[in-house]
């Protein structure tokens, strides 16, 4: 009704404009004010008549249609008429308040409080709360920690704290010598019944677990080597027996070892065991293991092949002569294969079926290894024959990876015993005896005087191709040295129509590695031509000092004639504008690259950084501040860096001429490295960071999932984006190589490019051995991982050599004669061998129902430095083989590996790895 006067009024005053329905003019103000008025009374009075279900579906419905502007100012109208009763006091305090506050809680209060949230855990893991509760117990940090490092104290805390040993007050007075609290009599009784008691139970369980290991003991019966060992030792124990076992261990450290120190790292475990010996001690103890290292027997005697006495050589032609049809030749022929050999597997299957073929791997190998193979070939035999198909010239036989056998090395100790004990595998030539080298030898006279030597040095005749070098190897095809009755060497050995195979197979290769060369000739012969005269005067000045040329004058003469012969070159002059010429090629090479390099840091900042950065302003967070800085911050201020570097470059060139300089840019450059060390040093920071926020916060996996090697990032990777800079130092020191040899002697910008290549070069050595620290780490991380109870192995300058699988024995009686002595299986242990210490820990093997693959578990027994090991062997016998023992300073374990190579090759390193450690000590 109120409505009628009002349209009234506005028919009087003339048509309006209306929006949307003709009660809501446009023009008139005061009457849209007035309309808007009474709708609003009107919803008010139907909201008072409606229930609470109809007011709540309301509500809903107008929110719906609320923009985000209305909705935040709802927001605010709610936090500022309602009051808030539960809030994250961290959130709205200051931070060092919130640290404050939390500095009162205990460590154990920390670690809880830090599974609330992670902001909560960024928190309570800062180094000012945790380091006034290391240094309160004297815990001191042995580092600096970096400004990027989070949780160092807290770490350290931890570490410390779960190494303590604790001390009863009894065992308190024996290492101290004094009481904590007086007892009386007849505490002291009770406590020493209760020991009493506690020794009898360890010696009831004592006797049941031997008890258990005599029934439970594998065969050692059998004279060859049988799989029933590593069965039953494989098989998983019963639950009680594993318990029994953890008791028992458990109470013999409670008895035997109270006065042991706390393990913290593996060197203060080693370091506290020689505190305890005398100087002279020390002194004895190594004497005695250079002793027994010398004193361990031969390599024939380490691996077991010859623990009985052999026939007698005439008996045993007997015996062949008698099974002469048998597959197993009295003077077989041998066939040593090089692994460098290409598509030396077509070589392997072209042998005939009587020569008995050794392939070994060109690297990782010894002289001495090498004839080990032989004679576990030969197996007590002499070989009619001995082939050697390995790569070489007709100058020198590349055999092993660093060893060439050649005119200058022949004689020296370690490779004349070898050909000396070759030789004696090989019968003699009055039976047709000789050795064939598939290396053309006997096309140079320098390989004839290699043969000369071999055959003095063997007393056996030697036979090489004629033939010239090739790499397709048809020169074995050629005619060979010496005569031959048989026939030609290949026909010994090989099975012509699949040798013909392989060596099509290498001439095809050969053909497609011509048009390779030839398209590098020209580049290779114009690099040899430029660099010549540098190498010889490097050459010179390394055979021939300075001191000595300032004071021989006839040295002195004959060089200056040199350079001033060098000097009156009629090419100079065109020399030196080829070098202008290419020093310029080579500036914009290296502007291009730099520009390259800095796009590619650049899409790090644009597709990653920005859109992480601008959804957390947006109140959108993908990643948290912190983790975006730890990921971000490094990369790029070497962004930034490297941009001023690209605009120097791009300035110089612009102004380029002959005497322009560079050098001046990369000393700069080196100066302000520190922004990449600190990017090296977070670099594995990093990488945790990136993979733990894709693991656990699902945003971020989408993100990384929507840019990760797209068109924008170049189809990579941001891990493979960051890896850029570890590789560009090494292109940075190529091109300042390039330029310094186009740079004339007398520019000024010689010495600038010297010094930055060595700048450059220094640091490159830095970012190689980060690299192999890395490496060196995770493999000491994992061995610590694995072993359970391991004291701490990560130290400087260790590394792992080497782990050794082998079973541990026990002699029932060592009053017996050696050979007639009975061994039990004990346990199983690995044994993990490092540069200067030898851990030991016991291996458990369990498998779970409808699994094929078994759980393997390690834990810690002992450890040993290496200086005061010793090796002893124990000759096979009919109850053992593959056995050696292992003696500490406070115990002793006899061990057998599975086979005769794995123990050969396990005691040659061990050996290696003793000596060096002597060396050192």
């Amino acid at each position: 009704m109120q409505a009628i006067p009002l349209l009234r009024g506005i028919n009087a005053t003339g048509s309006l404009h209306t929006r949307f329905s003709a009660w809501t003019p446009i023009a008139n103000k005061s009457f849209n004010k007035h309309l808007f008025q009474e709708r609003v009374g009107l919803i008010s009075h139907w909201f008072d008549l409606w229930t609470d279900k109809q007011r709540k579906q309301f509500l809903h419905t107008i929110l719906l249609k609320c923009s985000k502007s209305q909705l935040r100012f709802t927001q605010n109208w709610f936090a500022e008429r309602i009051p808030v009763t539960k809030v994250d006091f961290t959130s709205v305090l200051p931070r060092f308040i919130s640290l404050y506050i939390f500095s009162f809680l205990s460590p154990r209060e920390l670690c809880a409080t830090a599974q609330v949230s992670w902001h909560w855990k960024f928190l309570t893991e800062q180094d000012c709360l945790w380091m006034p509760k290391c240094i309160k117990f004297g815990w001191f940090l042995p580092y600096t920690p970096t400004d990027n490092e989070h949780g160092a104290w807290k770490h350290h805390y931890i570490t410390c704290a779960a190494t303590l040993d604790y001390f009863t007050p009894r065992e308190a007075s024996k290492i101290y010598g004094t009481l904590n609290e007086p007892k009386s009599e007849n505490e002291e009784q009770e406590e020493r019944l209760r020991e009493k008691q506690l020794r009898k139970m360890i010696q009831e369980r004592l006797a049941l677990h031997k008890k258990d290991l005599f029934m439970a003991r594998p065969r050692w019966g059998s004279r060859t080597w049988s799989s029933r060992f590593f069965k039953s030792s494989l098989q998983p124990c019963p639950a009680q027996t594993i318990q029994d076992c953890t008791r028992l261990q458990a109470a013999l450290l409670i008895i035997k070892e109270r006065n042991a120190i706390p393990n913290h790292t593996l060197s203060t475990l080693l370091s506290e065991e020689m505190k305890s010996m005398s100087s002279f001690s020390l002194a004895a103890e190594k004497q005695l293991v250079l002793a027994s290292l010398k004193s361990f027997p031969n390599r024939r005697n380490v691996a077991g092949t010859r623990s009985y006495p052999l026939l007698p050589y005439k008996h045993r032609q007997n015996i062949y002569q008698k099974y002469s049809n048998c597959i197993y030749p009295l003077h077989p022929c041998l066939l040593l294969i090089s692994s460098q050999i290409p598509a030396y597997e077509m070589v392997l299957d072209s042998t005939k079926p009587e020569v008995v073929p050794v392939v070994y791997e060109h690297s990782g190998m010894t002289l001495e290894s090498l004839f080990f193979y032989i004679e576990k070939a030969l197996d007590g035999r002499k070989a009619k024959s001995i082939g050697i198909f390995s790569d070489g010239d007709s100058r020198e036989i590349s055999l092993l990876q660093g060893c060439r056998i050649s005119i200058e090395n022949i004689l020296s100790s370690e490779i004349r015993e070898f050909w000396e004990k070759l030789g004696g595998c090989v019968t003699s030539p009055e039976e047709g005896g000789h050795v064939d080298i598939f290396v053309p030898l006997a096309a140079s006279e320098t390989g004839m005087e290699v043969l000369s030597h071999l055959s003095h040095l063997t007393g056996v005749f030697f036979r090489t191709p004629t033939g010239i070098a090739t790499r397709c190897y048809q020169h074995i095809l050629s005619e060979w040295l010496g005569e031959q009755k048989v026939g030609p060497p290949t026909s010994i050995y090989f099975t012509e129509v699949k040798l013909q195979m392989w060596l099509r197979l290498t001439e095809l290769m050969e053909d497609a590695m011509k048009p390779i060369r030839k398209q590098m000739r020209p580049y290779l012969r114009e690099l040899q031509k430029n660099i010549s005269d540098r190498l010889i005067g490097h050459f010179m000045f390394d055979a021939i000092s300075t001191g000595r040329i300032s004071t021989d004058q006839e040295v002195a003469q004959t060089t200056a004639d040199g350079l001033t012969e060098l000097s009156k070159r009629s090419y100079g002059k065109r020399h030196l504008k080829d070098s202008d010429d290419k020093r310029t090629r080579l500036a914009r090479e290296l502007l291009r690259s730099e520009r390259n390099y800095v796009q590619m840091l650049e899409i790090v900042r644009d597709v990653y950084t920005t859109p992480l950065k601008a959804a957390l302003a947006s109140n959108r967070a993908i990643l948290s501040h912190s983790n975006v800085q730890i990921i971000f911050s490094d990369i790029l201020e070497v962004l930034q860096l490297n941009r001023e570097i690209l605009d120097d470059l791009t300035e110089r060139l612009e102004e380029w001429c002959p005497a322009q300089c560079l050098g001046d840019i990369f000393i700069k450059f080196g100066l302000q490295l520190q922004t990449y060390t600190n990017f090296f040093n977070n670099y594995a920071v990093i990488l945790k960071t990136i993979d733990k926020c894709r693991q656990t916060v699902p945003l971020f996996w989408a993100f990384l999932k929507r840019h990760d090697k797209t068109i924008a990032t170049n189809m990579r990777s941001l891990q493979e984006l960051l890896l850029c800079p570890s590789r560009r130092f090494e292109e940075y020191i190529n091109f300042l190589y390039a330029l310094r040899l186009h740079t004339p002697p007398d520019h000024a910008d010689r010495e600038d490019v010297t010094a930055a290549i060595m700048k450059m070069k220094q640091y490159k050595d830095y970012v190689d051995q980060l690299q192999l620290n890395i490496s060196r780490d995770e493999q000491m991380l994992n061995a610590q991982r694995i072993i359970q109870g391991c004291p701490n192995l990560l130290e400087a300058n260790r590394y792992l050599i080497k782990v050794q699988d082998v079973a541990q024995v026990s002699c029932r009686s060592e009053e017996i004669h050696l050979s007639l002595r009975l061994y039990e299986h004990v346990s199983d242990l690995s044994l993990f061998l490092f540069n200067d210490a030898l851990v030991i820990s016991s291996c458990n093997i369990s498998y779970k129902p409808f699994e094929r693959i078994p759980n393997t578990s390690y834990q810690f027994l002992a450890s040993v430095a290496l200086h005061r090991l010793l090796v002893e062997d124990i000759p096979d016998s009919k109850y053992i083989k593959n056995a050696f023992i292992l003696q500490g300073p406070k115990q002793r374990w006899i061990c057998s590996t599975e086979d005769e190579d794995s123990k050969f090759i396990w005691l040659s390193v061990l050996h290696s790895a003793i000596n060096c450690s002597i060396e050192k000590n």
